[in-house]
């Protein structure tokens, strides 16, 4: 995939998609890009995150740990990212990524992250209206198995 295919497709994630196409070829060019095979583990739920990650080809299971086991919460697909909570909060990751379908992702380093957002102030707050919406679903979906476990 080319440096030019990398911003096209980097222009559809919502966290950048505000970005001009000199940022976005910097940001793909300063990112490293990674092949998953089917079954292998991105990240898992308690190690600590150094990177986020944004999906250019391939889906994902992003799976919890529970006491009853392990748990399905959401997919991830193209212009889906993760692990942006373990390098904005130096917390260990919260879930476990498993790679579905052959995946192929920019890989982006804490520092490369915070160098982006301080300087592409819009980037910020796009990570915080998708934080926010992934905090809204999370609330619906806790309200929605009280109410069936009622």
């Amino acid at each position: 995939m080319s440096i030019h295919e990398e911003v096209e497709l980097l222009k559809g994630v919502p966290l950048f998609s505000k970005l001009e196409g000199t940022k976005l070829k910097l940001l793909a060019f300063t990112s490293e890009r990674i092949t998953f095979a089917p079954g292998q583990d991105v990240c898992r739920q308690g190690d600590m995150g150094d990177a986020m990650y944004v999906v250019l080809t391939g889906s994902a299971d992003i799976i919890i740990e529970t006491p009853s086991g392990p748990h399905k919460v959401a997919d991830l697909r193209k212009n889906g990212f993760f692990g942006e909570i373990a390098i904005l909060l130096d917390v260990p990751r919260t879930a476990t990524v498993t790679v579905r379908e052959k995946l192929t992702a920019l890989k982006i380093t804490k520092e490369q992250f915070f160098r982006m957002v301080s300087e592409f102030p819009t980037m910020a707050v796009e990570i915080m209206r998708e934080l926010a919406h992934r905090l809204d679903d999370t609330n619906r979906q806790l309200s929605a198995a009280r109410a069936k476990a009622a």
